[in-house]
């Protein structure tokens, strides 16, 4: 796998003239024609990606409705993310790219500034390819502004040049975490279709002897089984319900044991080898932290 460490590099194997900021830039989609390489098999960046496609001529169907927007689609890579893209043999990406612009920007150039860490606090930073963020018309524009913005500010470097540009980026982060709410709220049917098959598969999980051998449940593995990232799984749940995937897993788990401790003979330690606990420690821990009292005085209130 190759890692592209600067923008110069990735600009050369996008046949586009070299940045004018060793650490930020903005490129016109329209503009790409990617060389031939093996590089684009398999690889990984040591910068940010933001890239807006418009004049996308299809929508995205989930079901049997239409929940997305088709004016723009926003996607975001973080470093060391391995990537990988399909080049045609005549050496141009392929034209269904449309229009749009693509902003990089080296994790150096956050350095000493607080956007360093809050920028961690962005999970679509980890999201699938199909979970991209989908814009109406006013919401393109707000970010197509930004993004000619940056590109602006970047012509003339001086001392200020960095601060402008970061706040900038800084809005563009938090325009794209509000879009993303408005697009979890409106595909409301589509995500409590997946809140169910989430239920469902917690269900199958813990009445499944052989799954809980291999331990609890994880975010990953439900989110696999759903065809979606683990971020976008928990940040979807966190909007929708108020409770991330993992606290969903708990409520489950919590669930099962109460019915375990109701209605079989089984002992504390016996109950927590069957839900997919290694220690009944770390069960009691975690039941005592969700009711406020330890499994054997849950069973014993009741009887």
């Amino acid at each position: 796998m190759q890692t592209i460490n600067s923008l110069s590099e990735f600009h050369r194997l996008l046949s586009i003239p070299p940045p004018l900021h060793p650490l930020v830039s903005v490129v016109l989609v329209s503009e790409i024609h990617a060389i031939n390489s093996d590089a684009w098999q398999h690889f990984s960046t040591d910068f940010y990606t933001i890239s807006l496609k418009n004049n996308i001529q299809s929508k995205v169907k989930y079901g049997q409705h239409y929940y997305d927007f088709d004016k723009g689609t926003m996607t975001f890579i973080a470093p060391k993310q391995v990537q990988s893209v399909e080049v045609e043999t005549t050496n141009t990406f392929n034209e269904t790219m449309g229009m749009g612009y693509v902003l990089i920007f080296h994790s150096d150039f956050l350095k000493n500034h607080p956007l360093q860490s809050t920028i961690k606090n962005y999970g679509y930073f980890s999201y699938s390819i199909n979970e991209a963020l989908h814009l109406s018309e006013q919401e393109e524009k707000n970010i197509i502004e930004i993004f000619q913005k940056i590109e602006k500010e970047y012509q003339h470097i001086d001392k200020h040049t960095q601060d402008i540009i970061l706040s900038q980026i800084d809005l563009l982060l938090n325009y794209s975490n509000r879009f993303y709410e408005r697009q979890f709220i409106t595909r409301k049917a589509v995500n409590s279709d997946l809140l169910s098959k989430m239920e469902a598969l917690l269900n199958d999980y813990f009445n499944n002897t052989e799954t809980l051998n291999s331990g609890l449940p994880t975010v990953k593995y439900l989110a696999n089984q759903l065809n979606y990232s683990a971020n976008y799984v928990s940040d979807m749940l966190r909007l929708l319900t108020g409770q991330n995937a993992q606290q969903h897993i708990h409520e489950k788990l919590i669930e099962k044991a109460k019915e375990k401790l109701l209605t079989t003979n089984l002992s504390v330690s016996e109950i927590a080898y069957e839900l997919g606990f290694e220690q009944p420690q770390s069960f009691n821990r975690l039941f005592k932290k969700k009711t406020e009292m330890s499994p054997l005085k849950y069973r014993q209130s009741f009887n």
